[in-house]
């Protein structure tokens, strides 16, 4: 009579454990506000205003936030949410990272690209620290660079003037990063914007061949 006692016991433990495991995955969230690095998320009827890598009393974290969406993490799983949109179901199974396959041309790599929004050409630059703009495009991008920290960068050319900022959203393709470093020359180079390594450092980068092949890590 004791084992039996003992085994249900265990399995009404069981069962409490699936359905508390079930319970925390069906959330009903809606992104309420968004700033640049802030999200208001409203989980289960309850309000909470996350920065970027704070998190929810559910587990919900703040990975990138936005004017259009934030990107949020649950369970090890990473899913968009544009404002206002309401989801009342489990997180999905993580989707396969979005990846970009580059071909040289006369030995560079060259690709569009959009920054917050706006199409840009880039050269890939593994050997620039930041992703780079020259001053008439970055005033085309419409970055308000002089309100960014002023520096002194050395080139080819010799010492020029930048400034450092941090980019909204970068996007190739269908790989999209946040809060991305970069700088402004305040002149005519870079003739052609340049993908640094704040960008790259966050992707897989692999060489087949000649073709580049460029995988998001998140």
């Amino acid at each position: 009579m004791k084992n039996k006692r003992v085994q249900y016991g265990f399995s009404a433990l069981i069962i409490l454990l699936f359905s508390s495991l079930a319970l925390a995955d069906k959330l009903d969230i809606q992104v309420v506000g968004l700033f640049s690095g802030q999200a208001v998320l409203e989980v289960n009827g309850q309000q909470h205003l996350l920065k970027i890598g704070q998190s929810t009393d559910e587990g919900i974290t703040l990975i990138a936030a936005n004017s259009n969406e934030a990107v949020l993490e649950f369970n090890g799983r990473q899913q968009t949410f544009p404002l206002g949109n309401r989801i009342s179901s489990e997180f999905s199974a993580a989707a396969a990272q979005p990846s970009v396959s580059l071909w040289p041309t006369n030995g560079m790599y060259l690709t569009p690209g959009t920054v917050n929004g706006y199409s840009v050409d880039f050269l890939v630059d593994t050997g620039a620290s930041a992703i780079a703009f020259n001053a008439a495009t970055a005033r085309r991008l419409g970055l308000e660079f002089y309100r960014g920290e002023r520096v002194g960068i050395r080139t080819a050319s010799g010492q020029e003037v930048g400034y450092r900022i941090t980019l909204d959203v970068v996007q190739l393709d269908e790989i999209k990063l946040y809060n991305v470093a970069a700088v402004v020359l305040d002149g005519s180079e870079p003739s052609t914007a340049l993908l640094g390594m704040s960008f790259l450092g966050q992707l897989d980068m692999q060489r087949n061949g000649e073709r580049l092949d460029l995988k998001q890590k998140f």
